[in-house]
């Protein structure tokens, strides 16, 4: 399919990566007060440490963002629960620990009953692929300030403090093996909407070619994201990990939030034809594409290069769709040389 609209960019139908990172580095900067010896706030990481006797306690939070407005259109809210849990579980494990719990907020333009049900259906279901609690949650009527409805929560996780990672045995010659994800996951839907809308296509019409087997290009859309929890938990267990990588928002630009070094994606993954589609349809530039989605990555993990075969070994028997898609090398900056791109 060919673009039928000059290149949009996410920045475009408005969200801003490089304004929001500005707005963050302003929020952390005025947040100065941590209770004594009990705090680790550990600024562009994923997720936040606790101090709690011989562990620490893990906190990080997330929502599912504006993918709940194709839900909306589609009278389908039982798989943004999923979502939900995803974006909380797959950051918490980036610091090498295990989620346990999860609370969820649920703020509604007008309170539908029906509509919670099914979202508590995907929140149960996240919940039982992730292994872990839900100990509660809060929900807000809120008219004059939501339009439809948000959905956010907060995962609360665990580990011991010797088995911590935040990427600092990273080093050279390292390998970086990325994992697939299920399809788009939930970032970067204010552009996907933006295409499919100026496109003037339904969310109701089949996916083009058939190649989702006869699906809307909303069901595409609304495939939930990909929970890598007990994957990562066993794969932890049985190799030496030197730095976990959630490809969410920003895609490949959160190899940045790690040590400061040169990550090489050499072979990346192939995207799935979803990605080709927006691509296409909205004559996005690949470097758009690969700053804003997961482009069918959408976890990674760098380790040794003895022990890089070994895991994809080990996350394939666990049913994940593996690789190693390139290597660390001294430097800055994540490059994907075979498409001339680099960000810093």
């Amino acid at each position: 399919m060919q673009g039928i609209m000059r290149g949009l960019s996410y920045a475009e139908s408005g969200v801003d990566i490089f304004k929001e990172e500005e707005a963050i580095k302003k929020l952390r900067s005025r947040i100065r007060f941590n209770r004594e010896g009990i705090g680790r706030y550990l600024g562009g990481h994923f997720a936040g440490l606790i101090e709690f006797g011989d562990v620490a306690l893990v906190l990080c939070t997330d929502g599912v963002g504006s993918k709940i407005m194709i839900a909306n259109e589609m009278k389908r809210w039982d798989t943004i629960g999923i979502d939900c849990i995803a974006m909380n579980v797959n950051d918490c494990i980036c610091i090498g620990a295990e989620p346990i719990a999860f609370v969820d907020y649920l703020a509604m333009e007008k309170v539908d009953p029906k509509i919670a049900e099914e979202i508590g259906k995907g929140l149960e279901e996240g919940a039982r692929i992730a292994n872990i609690s839900i100990a509660g949650g809060e929900t807000a009527t809120l008219p004059d300030m939501i339009k439809g409805l948000d959905l956010a929560g907060t995962c609360l996780g665990y580990v011991e403090k010797d088995k911590i990672i935040l990427g600092d045995g990273v080093r050279e010659g390292d390998l970086i093996v990325g994992i697939e994800s299920s399809g788009l996951h939930s970032n970067g839907f204010t552009l996907v909407r933006k295409i499919i809308e100026k496109a003037g296509l339904s969310y109701h019409d089949n996916f083009p070619d058939d190649l989702y087997d006869g699906r809307t290009i909303g069901d595409v859309l609304l495939t939930p994201t990909k929970i890598y929890v007990r994957e990562i938990l066993h794969a932890m267990g049985s190799v030496d990990l030197h730095a976990l990588v959630h490809i969410t928002g920003g895609g490949v630009r959160n190899f940045l939030r790690l040590k400061r070094m040169r990550y090489i994606i050499d072979d990346p993954i192939e995207p799935q034809p979803i990605f080709q589609f927006i691509r296409d349809l909205g004559d996005v530039g690949m470097r758009e594409m690969y700053q804003t989605f997961n482009m069918g990555m959408g976890f990674s993990v760098i380790t040794s290069r003895n022990e890089a075969d070994d895991l994809v070994d080990l996350l394939e028997r666990k049913g994940l769709g593996a690789k190693v898609v390139g290597h660390v090398e001294k430097g800055e900056g994540v490059e994907i040389p075979n498409l001339k791109l680099k960000y810093l």
